[in-house]
This record gives C-alpha cells, structure tokens and sequence, in this order.
C-alpha cells in the first residue's frame, strides 16, 4: 500500500505538468494567431501585373481578393468559425476578420450594382454576382459548407472578373472610373464609419437627445422614442467592437490606397488629392501598434486611457472628411 503513494503522486504530478504544458501552449498560440495581417503594398499589386500598366479597375479588384486572401491565409487561418481551443476562446481576432469582411462585402456589392454598369438597366456581371454570394456566407458557419471554402470560391470570381478587365476581346466586362461610382462606394464607407464611431464612443456611456426625426417635418418612425435615449455599449461588448472597428479600418485603408489609383483621372479633375490623401492618412492612424496587453477602456478624464475613444477620434475625422469628399464629388 505505501509503495502505491508515490506511483499515486507520480502520476499525478505527470497529469499536472501535462496539463500546464497544454495550458501554455494553447496561450502561446492563441498570442501568435492574433497577430494581425501585413498591408497589402499597392506597387506589389501592379507589379503583378504581367504586362506593364494595369487596365483601370485592377488594383482595386485584386486588392478585394487579396483582402480575403489575407484573412484566410494569415497566421492561424480563418478562425470565426473554430470551435476548438484555443480558437474558439479568442473573440478578438474574429471580430477584427469581420469587421474586414464587412467592408470586403460592401466594395463587392458596389463593384457589382455600380462600378461593373454603365446604367441603371445594366446587366449585372456574372462573376461579380457569384462573388458576392459566395462573400455573404455566415463567417461564423462551422458547418458545411464551410466559409473558408465559399470565401475562395469568391476570390476566384473576382479574379475572374479582374482577369476579364484585361482582355480587350470582353467588352461587357468594364470598371467605370466615375465620379458617381466613387460616391456609391464613399456612402458605404461612411455610415459603416459612422456607426463603428458611435459605438466605439458609447463605451463610456452618454445621455443624447434623440434627433432620429430631426429635419423633417412629416417624419414618422413605427414606434415612439423617448427624447433623452442612454447610448452605452455593454461591457463584455466593447473590446470586440475595438477589434471590429480596427479590423475595418485596415480594410479600408487598403482599399482606399487601390482607389486611388483606378479613381485618379476623377480625383484630380476634383482637385482632391489633398482631402484623399488625409482620410488615408487619419484610418492609418487607427493601425497604430497597441501596447497595452488588452483594450482599456476608462472614463473620458479618468486615470485610465481609452482606447475605443482614442479609435473613435480618428474614424471620425476620417469619415468627416470622407462627408466633405462625397460633397466634393457631387459638384460639377
């Protein structure tokens, strides 16, 4: 019986180790998949263009799959969908792949109902069509079919899409490069801006007066709402929007940079070079490295930072600046 208490204690001090040698690898994991992805080097994009100067709409149509590429193929691959440890305990990095998706989906969407047509009674494009169905499944889907598998099935419309563009034999495959496409894809931008703002800006809780029907007279809404409404985002909820917000931004940044370029003979016949270079250089502020091991989130004079305001700040000049722009656009 007494020999049988060190084998007891023997084994007991196995299944302890091994238990906290799986408790950190799974932390040393988990800390090497949440690294973020690399921007994407728009010079990289057009010299991958095989024969000199891309046709319009290349870089913006080959950053749109490398966005999606990007989140597939970084480290630890795609995990909204994970269901296994220690993915699954990750909320972070899953918030920020939405939020990248989210603005992948909008420019698809717009490239499909806009760019891609020259009028209202256009045919849509085929391949943009099955893109953005494919782009619209559940990121979170863990069930077949599988997200990662539907996300590359929409990278490859896209560049089938992308590869029409440079045939000059496909003449009903055209990215317009107009001033009214560009505002279709800037509203977009900015009532996602704007939302991920106000929400990054309830952190601390305030008091608002409800201006839902403001402005119009004859507005109605479905149900009655109290003037004064408590905006504050829940707690357990504020990181993740951080991460979404972060997430989204990068996207855009990317996006914008592609934009540029494919818009740039609209861009300077409006002489906004300057207001696009600035709404760049506001969202690439939000990449900023963050030091802190986790979001802090203080009062707005407090002790503590805040790092959902410090990310509302810039997203809010930003999308300001992209009001202005979308303004700019409109005049003749």
């Amino acid at each position: 019986m007494e020999s049988d208490k060190p084998n007891k204690r023997k084994k007991f001090s196995a299944i302890l180790v091994t238990l906290i040698l799986i408790v950190l690898i799974m932390v040393v994991l988990a800390f090497v998949w949440s690294s973020e992805p690399d921007p994407i080097d728009p010079k990289s994009v057009r010299q991958g263009y095989p024969a000199g100067e891309p046709p319009i709409g290349y870089l913006t149509v080959e950053t749109t799959a490398l966005l999606v590429e990007s989140m597939l193929d970084k480290s630890g691959g795609f995990l909204s969908n994970d269901i296994m440890p220690p993915s699954v305990m990750m909320d972070n990095m899953p918030s920020y792949e939405f939020g990248a998706l989210v603005q992948v989906r909008d420019m698809v969407t717009v490239l499909r109902d806009d760019i891609s047509r020259a009028q209202s009674q256009s045919v849509e494009n085929m391949h943009l069509r099955k893109a953005l169905e494919h782009l619209n499944i559940d990121h979170a889907r863990w069930i077949l079919p599988s997200p990662e598998r539907q996300y590359r099935k929409g990278i490859e419309n896209l560049r089938v899409y992308r590869d029409e563009l440079t045939d000059s034999q496909i003449t009903n495959s055209q990215f317009y490069s107009r001033a009214d496409n560009l505002r279709s894809w800037l509203y977009f931008v900015s009532k996602r801006l704007g939302s991920l703002s106000q929400r990054l800006s309830a952190s601390v809780g305030r008091t608002r007066i409800n201006t839902d029907l403001a402005g119009d007279k004859s507005a109605q809404q479905s149900t009655s709402t109290s003037q004064l409404v408590e905006v504050k985002t829940p707690w357990l909820e504020i990181d993740d929007i951080f991460w979404e917000a972060r997430g989204s931004t990068w996207a855009i940044v990317q996006m914008m940079k592609a934009v540029e370029q494919d818009f740039e003979s609209v861009i300077q016949d409006k002489n906004a070079q300057a207001s696009f270079r600035q709404i760049i250089l506001e969202l690439e502020a939000t990449q900023d490295p963050v030091w802190s091991p986790m979001v802090v989130n203080g009062r707005e004079f407090g002790f503590v930072a805040n790092h959902s305001l410090v990310m509302s700040s810039y997203i809010s000049r930003a999308n300001a600046a992209i009001i202005d722009l979308i303004d700019l656009l409109k005049r003749g």
